[in-house]
């Protein structure tokens, strides 16, 4: 399990650095900070994905919870967006080192 989390993690990091260097690319041309939100990048990517979430989340669970957490979510940059995936993926996987392993005789 731990193998396929550090591989979700990999993805998400390099999803977040592909997203990353297209907001850096957009910021040169335009000469201004440029930060694709991620409800944007969703959208360009899979419009009826998006839709589909957003009837599941108020049919199963509740309509305002959408309104609340998805829409502040779908604001934020999607590269700081899969940067927190990323690292809480990695967390979940972590192995802590034994304590008493390593200085013990």
């Amino acid at each position: 399990m731990r193998v396929l989390l550090r591989f979700a993690s990999l993805v998400a990091l390099v999803v977040a650095v592909i997203a990353g260097t297209i907001d850096s690319i957009q910021s040169v041309a335009a000469s201004a900070v440029v930060m694709t939100p991620m409800g944007d990048a969703w959208n360009d990517v899979s419009p009826s994905s998006l839709a589909s979430l957003r009837s599941a989340i108020a049919y199963y669970v509740h309509p305002r919870l959408y309104d609340m957490a998805m829409q502040w979510l779908l604001f934020q940059p999607a590269f700081a967006v899969f940067l927190v995936i990323s690292l809480l993926l990695w967390m979940i996987a972590y192995k802590r080192q034994p304590a008493a392993g390593r200085f013990s005789a």
